[in-house]
């Protein structure tokens, strides 16, 4: 795949341009499993050559593993690429130790892995909502902001209500949320806001946690180390984050109603993620990979044409009837 076939979208009202088809790298922390640094470096130089050039990480995948492998290899392959990583849930910080001097300790540390002298996109990663809602963690943003460690701040959050709470402050460019077609209510509750606030939206989870790729069956088995095997109930965190919050079983019968609606020319994991990206407020969805062939089929999903617009109004209808009543969690 040529770099030139993926299109790029402004985020937010940054000035940064970013591939549609950004990468997600929690997988290169370990978290969906081992990964030894040579899959790593296949995957991030694989990303590169398909002409990705968004990459999303977080300071706790893997305890730093997934920055330092970033900064390892697009420092020397692609130092223009858009690096967004995340502070909020590092040991320590999490549930309530925020601070200026915690935010700013942290994205030095962020800024040594990923060998940036400035990072292009700080998100809050999921913090507490009274955190949110107190409002000073923004003005700290603001400090570090000034002193030149980053270049622009947002955040990611769990809820709608959390999202809206984040844009009563002007200066956010982005918002990261769940949105694939299991978690729908964006559509009407947030995009409509975001783009008069010019906000960016950077989807995660757009094949809800591999569920949406329609591979998975009931023999289905996830490795110790992955959280769709420890989190699947939500007992490490937000159940929201692992398959969406819908119960496992559940989800593989919502996924053959699915695959009825699904063009016959595309793949599920097409279909899924050309539906996220015919949405105008949304800047980039993240997928993740581990293999440098997931990430060129992934890519390739920019070069899709939009679905019929007929179609996705029976996509939101099923959703609003048959899916939501299912999710586990505050949507």
């Amino acid at each position: 795949m040529s770099a030139q076939r993926i299109k790029s979208r402004i985020l937010g009202s940054s000035a940064l341009k970013v591939s549609e088809v950004g990468l997600g790298c929690w997988q290169l922390g370990g978290d969906f499993g081992p990964i030894d640094e040579q899959t790593a470096m296949a995957v991030l130089t694989q990303a590169v050559d398909d002409g990705i050039t968004f990459f999303d990480t977080a300071d706790v995948y893997g305890g730093g593993q997934s920055e330092s492998y970033l900064g390892k290899v697009l420092s020397d392959i692609a130092p223009d690429a858009v690096i967004a990583t995340k502070y909020g849930r590092g040991e320590g910080t999490y549930p309530d130790g925020y601070s200026l001097t915690d935010l700013r300790d942290a994205v030095k540390r962020a800024q040594d892995r990923l060998q940036r002298d400035r990072l292009d996109l700080l998100q809050l990663h999921c913090i507490p909502k009274h955190v949110l809602s107190h409002g000073a963690i923004f003005d700290w943003l603001r400090e570090v902001q000034q002193e030149g460690h980053i270049s622009h701040f947002g955040a990611s959050v769990e809820t709608l209500e959390e999202a809206h709470i984040c844009l009563q402050h002007d200066d956010v460019a982005s918002l990261q949320i769940i949105f694939n077609l299991m978690r729908q209510r964006p559509v009407t509750e947030l995009f409509d806001k975001a783009l008069e606030k010019k906000v960016g939206i950077i989807v995660r989870l757009p094949l809800a946690s591999g569920m949406l790729t329609g591979k998975f069956d009931q023999n289905t088995q996830f490795d110790a180390t992955d959280h769709r095997n420890f989190n699947k109930d939500g007992d490490a965190f937000s159940v929201g984050e692992t398959f969406s919050g819908i119960e496992f079983n559940q989800g593989l019968k919502l996924i053959e109603r699915l695959k009825t609606f699904k063009p016959d020319d595309l793949t599920m994991a097409q279909f899924a993620m050309r539906w996220i990206l015919d949405h105008d407020a949304v800047s980039a969805i993240i997928p993740g990979a581990s293999s440098a062939k997931q990430v060129s089929q992934n890519a390739a999903v920019s070069a899709l044409s939009p679905l019929d617009k007929r179609l996705h109004e029976q996509l939101y209808a099923y959703y609003i009837d048959e899916v939501e009543p299912l999710i586990r969690c505050e949507v």
